[in-house]
C-alpha cells in the first residue's frame, strides 16, 4: 500500500508537470494570434502557420531521444532538467523582435513537448502491469493543458496590455517561465528517481521494432487524433476570430471547449479500449471523424446557380414584356420575380430562393422550346457558429478517445518495446501538430476558405479507415481463408 501511495504521488506530480508543459507547448496559438491581431508584428498567414508549428516540431522530434535518456538516467533527473532549461527561452521571448528570433526561441521552448515521453516512461516504472492502463490514461489527461492556455492566456494578455499596449504581452511568456521553474523545484524536492529494471539494450536493438509497418500505421492514426488535436488547439482561435468575428477571449473560450474535453476524456478512451477492444474504438473514432469533418467542410457562402426557366410552348412572336412576364402568340407567360434569400441568426440549414429573368425582347421571333426566361437559384449558408462549435467539440471528444485507443494497441503488439514504439508513435503524432497549422495556412492561402483544413482531416481519416479495414481483412484471409471464402460465396 505504501508503495502504491508513493506511485500515486509520482503520478500526480507527473500529470501536473505534463499539464503545465502542454500549456507552454501550445502558447504560440494565443500569443502569435494576439500579436498579429494587435498589429505588434505584421506576420503573414503562412508565417503565423510556421510559428504555431515550430514549438510542436521540436517537442515531437526530440521525444524519441528524450524517452531513451529517461530510461537511462531516470525520470526525476530528465524531467527537472527539462523544466529548468525550457524556462530560459521563455524568459528570453520578450526580447524577440523579428520572425526568425521568435521562431528560434519557439523551437527551444517547444522542447517542453518531450515531457510526454518522459512522463510515460517515468509513470510506467512505478506501476505493476494491471495498473499501467489506468495510470497512463490519467497521465495522458495532461493534454488538457492546451485548454489552460486557450482559456487563461487571452484574459492575461488583455490584462497585461491594459496600460502598455505595445509591450504588455511580454509578461505572458515570463509568467509561464516562472511556473516552469516552480514545478522544477517541486519535482526536485518531492520526487524520487527510478529507472526500469533489467539490462539496458543498445541503440540498434532498441530501434528494431521500427522496421514493422504496424508501428507506422499506428503513427498515422496518432498523426490524426493527437497531431491534429494539437494543431486545432492553436488554429481554432484565429479561425473563430476571422470567420465569426469573435473577440480574443471569446475565441479562446471556444478553443477551450474543443481542447478541454479532448484532453480529459482520454481516460474514458482507455476504459472503452479495455472493455470493447482498441480496434473497435478506432472504427468508431475514424468513422465519426469522417462524418463530422465532412459537415465542417462547408463554409459560409452565397451561391448563384441555374434554376428552373421558362420555354416557349410554340413558335411565334413576343408581343409584350413587363415585370410580371411576357405575351407570346396571345398566351401569357408569368415569371417569378426576384426575392433574395434572407438569413436569420437562427438559420442552421441553407436558405434557398429561385426567380426568373426574361432573356427575349419585344417583337422577337422565337422557336418552339426556345428559352424565354432563365431560372436563377440563390443559396445562402450561414455555417451557424453554434452548430460549428458543437461539431468541433464532438470531434475533439472523438480524438480524445482515439488517443487512448492508439496507445492501448502498443503494449498488445510490442510488450517489451513500449518505450521506443510509444516514442516513435508520439513523434509521428507530434509531427501532425507541427505540419497541421502549416498545411492549414497553405490551404487557406490557396483556396481562400477557412474550412479547407477540414477537407484535409476528411482525407486523412478516410485513408486511416481504409488502411485499418484492409489490414484486418488481410489478416482474416490469412488466418481463416475458408471462413472468408464462405462469406464471399454465401447466398445469404
Amino acid at each position: 500500500m505504501g508503495n502504491l501511495r508513493q506511485s500515486h504521488k509520482i503520478l500526480f506530480l507527473n500529470t501536473l508537470a505534463f499539464t503545465i508543459c502542454f500549456a507552454c507547448w501550445t502558447l504560440n496559438g494565443v500569443l502569435v494570434t494576439f500579436l498579429v491581431d494587435r498589429g505588434i508584428f505584421n506576420w503573414t498567414v503562412v508565417e503565423v502557420g510556421w510559428l504555431l508549428g515550430i514549438p510542436i516540431l521540436s517537442g515531437a522530434i526530440f521525444r524519441l531521444p528524450i524517452g531513451i535518456l529517461t530510461d537511462k538516467f531516470g525520470g526525476k533527473i530528465i524531467y527537472s532538467a527539462l523544466l529548468f532549461s525550457c524556462a530560459i527561452p521563455l524568459f528570453l521571448l520578450p526580447y524577440a523582435n523579428s520572425f526568425w528570433s521568435f521562431a528560434v526561441l519557439s523551437f527551444l521552448f517547444g522542447l517542453v513537448g518531450t515531457s510526454f515521453a518522459v512522463g510515460i516512461a517515468y509513470t510506467s516504472v512505478w506501476y505493476p502491469k494491471n495498473w499501467q492502463g489506468r495510470a497512463l490514461g490519467i497521465f495522458g489527461m495532461g493534454n488538457a493543458g492546451a485548454a489552460i492556455t486557450t482559456f487563461v492566456a487571452p484574459t492575461l494578455l488583455n490584462y497585461f496590455s491594459k496600460e502598455d499596449t505595445l509591450n504588455g504581452w511580454k509578461m505572458l511568456p515570463v509568467s509561464y517561465a516562472i511556473v516552469l521553474v516552480i514545478i522544477g523545484f517541486i519535482f526536485i524536492v518531492f520526487t524520487k528517481n527510478k529507472k526500469p529494471e533489467g539490462e539496458s539494450k543498445n541503440l540498434k536493438t532498441l530501434l528494431t521494432p521500427l522496421k514493422s509497418v504496424r508501428v507506422w500505421r499506428f503513427g498515422v492514426y496518432y498523426f490524426l487524433v493527437f497531431g491534429c488535436f494539437v494543431a486545432y488547439s492553436q488554429w481554432l482561435l484565429p479561425n473563430f476570430m476571422n470567420v465569426y468575428h469573435t473577440s480574443l477571449v471569446m475565441g479562446g473560450m471556444f478553443a477551450t471547449m474543443f481542447s478541454l474535453p479532448g484532453g480529459v476524456i482520454r481516460a474514458l478512451g482507455g476504459y472503452l479500449s479495455d472493455k470493447y477492444g482498441a480496434r473497435q474504438v478506432m472504427y468508431w473514432v475514424l468513422g465519426s471523424t469522417m462524418a463530422i469533418s465532412f459537415l465542417l467542410m462547408f463554409p459560409k457562402m452565397e451561391l448563384f446557380t441555374t434554376g428552373p426557366g421558362i420555354m416557349a410552348n410554340n413558335a411565334g412572336v413576343v408581343t409584350k414584356i413587363n415585370e410580371n412576364g411576357l405575351v407570346l402568340n396571345g398566351n401569357d407567360y408569368s415569371i417569378k420575380p426576384r426575392v433574395d434569400a434572407v438569413l436569420t441568426d437562427a438559420s442552421v440549414l441553407p436558405v434557398k430562393t429561385s426567380w426568373q429573368e426574361i432573356v427575349v425582347q419585344e417583337n422577337q421571333t422565337v422557336k418552339k422550346k426556345e428559352l424565354l426566361a432563365k431560372g436563377v437559384t440563390q443559396i445562402k449558408f450561414s455555417a451557424n457558429m453554434w452548430v460549428y462549435v458543437i461539431l468541433v467539440v464532438l470531434i475533439g471528444i472523438s480524438w480524445g478517445i482515439g488517443k487512448a485507443a492508439v496507445y492501448k494497441h502498443i503494449p498488445e503488439y510490442f510488450p517489451n518495446e513500449v518505450g521506443v514504439v510509444g516514442g516513435m508513435v508520439g513523434l509521428i503524432g507530434g509531427l501532425g501538430g507541427f505540419f497541421g497549422p502549416i498545411i492549414f495556412s497553405y490551404l487557406l492561402n490557396f483556396t481562400g476558405l477557412w474550412t479547407s483544413s477540414w477537407l484535409f482531416i476528411f482525407i486523412i481519416s478516410t485513408i486511416c479507415l481504409i488502411w485499418m479495414h484492409n489490414t484486418i481483412i488481410n489478416i482474416l484471409r490469412k488466418k481463416a481463408p475458408g471462413f472468408t471464402r464462405d462469406i464471399e460465396h454465401t447466398n445469404h
